[in-house]
């Protein structure tokens, strides 16, 4: 299992736009379960990243660090496009 912590860079928080691009570019890593949860959260309370509902209901603000793990075929990939997409102002273009 890949895990890193982010700080989440979108001024707005995580709202539809950018837990959409999130949840998209989580989707195309087949074989590997990928799952973000707000820092110090219990493992359970971890949400499926391929999911903008699920992704919605973490109420990230900007600044906030998340826990983004991975695990499967792509776990490395996966985690370090969700990492850079995170830390990214994703309320600019796209």
């Amino acid at each position: 299992m890949i895990e890193r912590a982010v700080t989440f860079g979108s001024r707005l928080g995580l709202h539809a736009r950018p837990a959409s691009r999130i949840a998209r570019a989580a989707a195309k890593h087949r074989g590997t379960t990928l799952t973000i949860a707000a820092e110090g959260a219990p493992p359970d309370q971890a949400k499926d990243a391929t999911s903008l509902l699920s992704l919605l209901s973490i109420g990230a603000e900007y600044g906030d660090v998340l826990v983004v793990r991975g695990e499967g075929v792509s776990a490395q990939e996966a985690v370090d496009e969700l990492e850079a997409l995170l830390l990214d102002e994703l309320d600019g273009g796209g």
